[in-house]
């Protein structure tokens, strides 16, 4: 037997709890204290933490499938769905409007129940073209063919997983519903995300698409642990940051025989530096509504605003080499004498200051 579901009880997952409780007990400890931090914010400030999360879960779930999305695109279609402003003249495309549809309702609808229908509409949302890059491939239905998880060139490929055939994705994906249902108040919750996660990746049941809608519904699960419609962490960030060993893990789990310890171990572990990550995102969060309450009376046009929002993501001294007048030529879509012009005015109104360099090696930084 070379895969886990190769097995007939497969889905009968064992893992040893006492090699888990202390990782477990420890991130309950951070997703407690941030969620009180979260709470200190406020309405308005805990939606923009929220838009600043969707965002970038948005980018970096895509960007684990080999996919670079436009982040300013994101956070537009982010800010039209949660009702915030945006200044960002980029329309998102079919592709990212649907994906962030699918995070959104993952989480928001965290309650209504998991279904076939239901996985197809967000798979469907995923491929809007009926491409995934230059290959027709079936959407909103599940695979007909068979399906292998594949690295290396051509010619010298390597099998990392074989999926269940197609005949068996129809009772399989039955059993993972009922599980869901049943299992929901009698795993512990961030357990229960885990192996929600590992159970869906293995039944791949899509051509494509598969990891992008198994992070969705751990959102989903993790959404109805916490009783929250939004996550103010991104897992997809995290794993992102430690992909290589995200598919060791998962690969080793899916040749293993049922224990699944191994996987909840880095699983647990990965959400709860997920959950210390976000720390940083939120004290983002804070420094730009401080720097905009500063400047609420000074007035910006849309260019400006939007320039010193990159430059605030960016965070201080993150913005390499300093703001200079081509990159904000890039940025803003004007040509040079706007750009100059517009950044004089900035440095006029206290918001810029210069770094001095040679010639025309000058740079600006923010004043915060």
């Amino acid at each position: 037997m070379q895969y886990i579901w190769q097995s007939a009880n497969w889905h009968d997952f064992r893992w040893q709890s006492d090699l888990l409780i202390e990782a477990v007990g420890r991130t309950r400890f951070s997703q407690g204290k941030l969620l009180s931090e979260v709470h200190a914010l406020g309405i308005h400030l805990s939606q923009e933490a929220q838009a600043e999360i969707l965002t970038e879960e948005t980018v970096r779930t895509s960007e684990i499938e080999g996919l670079k999305i436009d982040r300013e695109s994101v956070r537009s279609s982010v800010a039209r769905r949660l009702g915030l402003p945006s200044v960002s003249l980029r329309k998102p495309d079919r592709y990212t409007d649907g994906l962030v549809d699918v995070l959104l309702d993952a989480t928001i609808n965290y309650n209504t129940p998991l279904t076939a229908e239901r996985l197809k509409s967000w798979q469907a949302a995923l491929f809007p073209t009926g491409y995934s890059g230059l290959c027709r491939i079936k959407t909103g239905e599940w695979r007909s063919g068979s399906m292998q998880v594949v690295s290396g060139p051509i010619g010298r490929e390597k099998i990392h997983f074989e999926a269940p055939p197609a005949d068996r994705i129809d009772p399989e994906i039955s059993k993972f519903f009922s599980w869901w249902e049943t299992s929901a108040g009698k795993i512990e919750g961030l357990l229960r995300a885990g192996i929600a996660h590992f159970y869906f990746v293995t039944i791949h049941p899509f051509e494509d698409g598969n990891g992008r809608i198994a992070r969705a519904i751990t959102d989903m699960a993790l959404a109805q642990d916490e009783r929250l419609p939004f996550r103010f962490y991104t897992l997809s960030a995290q794993i992102m940051a430690e992909r290589d060993e995200y598919y060791h893990i998962l690969e080793r789990s899916q040749k293993g025989d049922g224990d699944i310890t191994a996987w909840l171990s880095w699983f647990i572990g990965c959400l709860e530096r997920a959950i210390k990550n976000s720390e940083i995102l939120i004290a983002k969060v804070l420094a730009m509504a401080a720097f905009w309450q500063r400047h609420s009376q000074t007035p910006v046009n849309d260019r400006q605003r939007k320039v010193i929002n990159r430059l605030l993501e960016a965070g201080s001294g993150g913005f390499e080499g300093g703001l200079t007048t081509r990159k904000y030529v890039s940025i803003a879509k004007v040509g040079r004498a706007t750009a100059y012009r517009e950044i004089s005015d900035l440095l006029n109104k206290g918001i810029l200051r210069a770094n001095q360099g040679k010639g025309r090696s000058v740079s600006y930084d923010l004043i915060w």
